[in-house]
């Protein structure tokens, strides 16, 4: 492997509280140095690759800690191959894939049949097991068997663990094996058969609404578990102004808990079903401003840990439809870093704290690899053009399915090149 200095470009590393030009140099896949770009006076050796990052944002290689790929089972949405391409055009170095396949990942050989066929894509692909049998809330998979096989949390994310004494014993566990447990927080009886988020919206539009108590009853609920039992909790796709409220007091009073929120709940609200577009229709539902609002502030105080893309693809046969009959979910891998970086520039929050949400704290709550450039770290790097602007395209986005509400919206900030573990693993065919 040869040794790589990306030059001048503006390094942003929450980590270790980098904000400069830099040069970094890279040896063996890690880093071996960084250097202020103007005080540095190394002469470059031959044999010693040079990617010029002058006006560009060079910042650790993103983590989402939310991704579905859908295999096994699903691989006419998205296979392991197709959503790591997707995640490596958009800056991710590492991608954690949630359980909800068909079998489900509830057991060591589908575990290793996912970190199997993953070797070969580029990326550090992280499974997360199933937190009960089957995804079905009746029993609780055997943890230990998951986490030796590679899996870094578990979840039944997509289905709610209703049982409150089973998530009791899943939280006790997580103390034991040091597996964070992510919790899908919705109240079914509450949720009933809303569509999108109850509200003057949904009144007017004549669909049925799903209620901001359905999250905030099973956030409130699992916040008194985990404060019970000392297990870790990690609440996915916060989407309501009072869960953002409940999580904020349980951190202040020292609870293990971490939460994130998605591009999408971050930058859109309810008034994108106006047109009953079905890339508009989620689960969580898109909410008020009220509540995106809320969410921004989240994020801008530490309250939301971490910006996950919750990437879930559907094919055209679910989405082309009625919207009451849509299957949930959007794709976001590919855009996640372009929707943030246009709230920073609106001041919703810095880009220091959206690069960390991104980058450090995922690996920090996870207890993984990444999201850091400090010296020895692996050499995984995202390098982004963040005054270029670019067409959401879907004939030219690496994921299978296409189901995203900014498919011909323009979008600023454009990664040029992904960098894992020293090596370019991405191109940006345009640079």
């Amino acid at each position: 492997m040869k040794r790589l200095v990306i030059k001048g470009g503006r390094v942003v590393d929450p980590s270790t509280g980098l904000d400069g030009l830099h040069n970094i140099y890279i040896m063996a896949g890690r880093i071996a140095s960084i250097k202020e770009a103007a005080s540095d006076s190394t002469e470059l050796a031959e044999g010693l690759d040079v990617i010029d990052a002058g006006g560009l944002l060079v910042m650790p290689g993103m983590i989402d800690c939310h991704t579905h790929l859908r295999e096994p089972g699903y691989e006419y949405k998205e296979t392991i191959e197709t959503g790591a391409a997707a995640a490596i055009a958009g800056g991710f170095t590492a991608i954690l894939c949630m359980a909800n396949t068909k079998p489900v990942n509830d057991n060591e050989s589908v575990t290793r049949s996912i970190v199997k066929k993953a070797e070969a894509t580029g990326i550090r692909v992280l499974p997360i097991g199933a937190l009960t049998v089957g995804h079905k809330g009746e029993r609780l998979a055997e943890m230990a068997e998951l986490k030796r096989a590679g899996c870094v949390a578990v979840s039944d994310d997509g289905a709610p663990v209703t049982n409150a004494a089973l998530m009791r014993r899943g939280l006790e566990y997580s103390r034991i094996f040091n597996l964070p447990v992510i919790t899908h927080a919705e109240e079914p009886s509450l949720a009933g058969s809303g569509v999108m988020n109850e509200g003057p919206v949904s009144t007017r539009l004549g669909l049925a609404g799903l209620p901001n108590a359905a999250e905030d009853v099973m956030v409130g609920r699992d916040i008194v578990l985990a404060g019970l039992t000392g297990g870790r909790l990690h609440v996915a796709h916060v989407s309501t102004a009072l869960s953002v409220e409940m999580i904020r007091t349980a951190k202040a009073k020292g609870q293990k808990i971490t939460a994130e929120a998605t591009p999408h709940h971050l930058r859109l609200t309810d008034e994108a079903v106006a047109g009953y577009d079905t890339n508009a229709k989620m689960n969580p539902p898109l909410r008020s401003m009220e509540d995106v609002m809320a969410l921004r502030a989240g994020v801008a105080d530490g309250t939301i840990d971490c910006i996950a893309t919750d990437h879930a693809p559907q094919s055209t046969m679910e989405k082309d439809v009625e919207f009451d009959k849509a299957a949930n979910g959007i794709i976001g891998l590919e855009t996640a870093f372009s929707v943030i970086y246009g709230l920073v520039e609106e001041g919703a929050f810095s880009l220091s704290r959206a690069a960390a949400a991104m980058t450090s704290n995922p690996a920090k709550a996870f207890g993984i690899e990444g999201g850091s450039l400090k010296v020895g770290a692996a050499a995984d790097i995202a390098i982004i053009d963040p005054e270029q602007s670019w067409t959401v395209d879907p004939a030219k986005l690496k994921s299978k399915s296409k189901n995203s509400p900014w498919l011909g919206k323009g979008l600023k900030a454009v990664v040029v090149k992904t960098i894992v573990g020293g090596r370019v693993a991405y191109v940006n065919g345009g640079f």
